[in-house]
């Protein structure tokens, strides 16, 4: 009897608890700043974005940073002003014409919509010297727990370095295109459930931004003056980027010791092996400042650099591993980025 009485006691306690609404601020959002401006002519992005402090709750939230007011600088006075693209959000362009100059020094400036002024530091753009000669061979990758290795395609570009001076180099990768090939005839409609293959088409152009798994950089402290063969870039196998033939530009870009050695920090922690022994990720501090409050802490960095690049044509019949053919039962037209007719200035035998 007492049991029962104290156990509708506590029912009736419970029941006249009010929920507990719990109330978590924002974390401190950092404006990040991701541009680069180089000597070859085209287009080039300057990216603003805000994310969260280390140990929010909110870490990884990337907010893109719109209506900005964004210019680049150089030393003479000129100026040139980025525009926002409306369908890509937080992304600044220079006009299509625009080039940085070799031997000037360029400052970025950005007004948010709040009235806040940044600038960068002055970057100088150096001279970069040209590519020897571009190489490239397949690497396999162990994987942990896992029968077949991971593999890709590995760059090494050849470089004669100027003597008599300090030389910093930055690689990056171009927008790639490759031969995609689909299996239309193997296609299943997603209603019925049925077999319906499609006439058309098995083999397109696919454009991609394909990036490096790593930060390839490099400093001439132990070749100054030399030919030396250094590794520039690594992209990764899919299963549908070799099947053909892939292309990309592999670009040299000559950059600043205080760039090198941002990109060199930004290096060392993204390839931090992540055990529990490893400090926490740190918030690494670029070439931007807050002119309104100079303790503010903001994020990336802004690099003016010469360019250099070689553009390479990979067969995949030449590489000496691959991965095993992804299927993509589909017309090729239906994946992203993919044309039927190759570009203009398609030539795998140049």
């Amino acid at each position: 009897m007492y049991k029962k009485l104290i156990y509708i006691a506590l029912l009736a306690a419970a029941s006249c608890i009010d929920p507990y609404e719990t109330r978590v601020d924002k974390g401190l959002q950092l404006l990040t700043v991701e541009g680069t401006i180089t000597s070859k002519v085209g287009t080039h992005t300057v990216r603003l974005t805000r994310s969260d402090t280390y140990g929010s709750i909110f870490e990884g939230v990337i907010e893109p940073v719109t209506g900005a007011t964004v210019i680049v600088k150089d030393d003479l006075g000129n100026v040139t002003f980025l525009g926002e693209n409306v369908g890509s959000r937080g992304n600044y362009y220079t006009p299509a014409d625009f080039a940085a100059i070799v031997g000037r020094s360029y400052t970025l400036q950005i007004q948010l919509l709040d009235g806040k002024v940044y600038t960068s530091l002055p970057e100088l753009v150096k001279d970069v010297p040209p590519i020897g000669n571009l190489t490239y061979q397949s690497e396999r990758i162990p994987v942990e727990g896992e029968i077949n290795d991971a593999s890709g395609v590995g760059f090494i570009v050849e470089v004669d370095d100027p003597a008599e001076e300090s030389n910093f180099y930055y690689w990056r990768n171009s927008r790639a295109t490759y031969v995609l090939e689909t299996r239309p005839e193997l296609y299943i409609d997603p209603l019925t459930k049925a077999p319906a293959p499609k006439g058309c088409c098995a083999v397109c152009y696919k454009s991609e931004i394909t990036g490096n798994n790593s930060f390839f950089i490099a400093s001439d402290e132990n070749f100054n003056g030399l030919r030396t063969r250094v590794k520039a870039g690594f992209i990764l196998d899919d299963g549908l980027r070799f099947v053909n033939t892939f292309r990309v530009d592999l670009r040299q870009l000559s950059i600043t010791a205080e760039a090198y050695r941002f990109l060199r920090l930004v290096k060392q922690q993204s390839e931090t092996s992540g055990s529990v022994f490893d400090p926490p990720p740190a918030s690494i501090r670029g070439n931007m400042v807050s002119l309104d409050d100079p303790d503010e802490v903001v994020l990336g960095y802004f690099i003016a650099a010469g360019e250099t690049s070689q553009r390479v044509y990979i067969k995949g019949t030449e590489l000496d591993f691959r991965q095993n053919v992804g299927g993509v039962p589909d017309d090729c037209r239906e994946v992203d980025d993919s044309v039927v007719n190759p570009p203009a200035d398609w030539n795998p035998e140049e």
